[in-house]
C-alpha cells in the first residue's frame, strides 16, 4: 500500500470574514510551521478603495499584486528550520478580485502583467477554501471592527462571496478542500479546530473535496 502523502505548503482561503487568517496562525502553530500571511497594511490604496470603489479599485489591484508577487517569491527559497509551509491566501485569489473591480482596458494590462508572474509561482500541496455565508461573514467583519473596513458595504461582501464561489468551482490548480464553515467555530471550539485538521492530515488529497458538517459527509468531485 502506498505511502500517505501529507501536505506540506497549505494554503487557507476564504473572502474577507471567513477567518483565513486566523486559521493559518492556529494551524501554523500546532505544526511548528512556516506562516505567509497577506500583507494588507502594506497597501496604500485599501482605505481609500473601500471609500470610493471605482476611482481607487486598479491601484489597490496593482499594489496587491506586486506585493503578493514578490512574497511569493520568497517561497522559493529553501526554509531548513520548517517541515511546512501554511499561507492565508493563493497568488491566484489576485484574479478575483481584478474582474470583479477593474474596467475592461484596466482588466486587459493587468492580465498582461499577471500572466507573465505566474510562470515563476510555487502552487500548494493544498488550498483549503473556508466557504461561509455572507450573514456570517458580516457578523465577523463588525464584530472585529477594523477601521479600515467600516466603509465597507455589504453589497460588495456578497459581490465577493459569490466571486469566489464562482472561482473555486471552477478551481483545478492544485488539490481543493472546499469546507462549509457557517455552522462551525474553529477558534473557540477545539472540537471544531480538530475537526479541520482531521480533513487536511486524514489523507491524500486530489481533485476537488467538499465537507459539510451539517450533514456530516464529504462529497468528492
Amino acid at each position: 500500500m502506498p505511502e500517505k502523502l501529507e501536505p506540506k505548503y497549505i494554503a487557507i482561503e476564504g473572502v474577507i470574514g471567513a477567518g483565513k487568517t486566523t486559521l493559518a496562525m492556529m494551524l501554523g502553530k500546532r505544526l511548528d510551521a512556516r506562516i505567509i500571511l497577506e500583507e494588507f497594511d502594506d497597501n496604500p490604496f485599501l482605505e481609500r478603495f473601500y471609500e470610493n470603489s471605482d476611482r481607487y479599485a486598479f491601484q489597490t489591484q496593482m499594489s496587491f499584486l506586486t506585493n503578493r508577487y514578490k512574497q511569493q517569491q520568497q517561497l522559493r527559497n529553501l526554509d531548513l528550520f520548517h517541515e511546512f509551509l501554511v499561507s492565508d491566501y493563493i497568488f491566484d485569489k489576485d484574479k478575483i478580485f481584478a474582474y470583479l473591480n477593474l474596467q475592461d482596458d484596466e482588466l486587459r494590462l493587468y492580465e498582461t502583467i499577471v500572466n507573465f508572474m505566474d510562470r515563476t509561482i510555487t502552487q500548494p500541496d493544498l488550498v483549503v477554501y473556508l466557504q461561509s455565508t455572507p450573514e456570517r461573514l458580516v457578523r465577523n467583519i463588525h464584530k472585529r471592527n477594523r477601521e479600515i473596513e467600516r466603509a465597507m458595504q455589504e453589497s460588495y461582501i456578497r459581490d465577493l462571496h459569490d466571486a469566489y464561489n464562482y472561482f473555486f468551482f471552477r478551481y483545478k490548480k492544485t488539490p481543493l478542500l472546499i469546507i462549509n464553515t457557517a455552522d462551525l467555530d474553529f477558534v473557540n471550539d477545539a472540537h471544531d479546530f480538530q475537526l479541520v485538521c482531521d480533513l487536511i492530515f486524514k489523507k491524500a488529497h486530489t481533485g476537488t473535496e467538499y465537507f459539510n458538517p451539517e450533514k456530516s459527509e464529504k462529497k468528492i468531485a
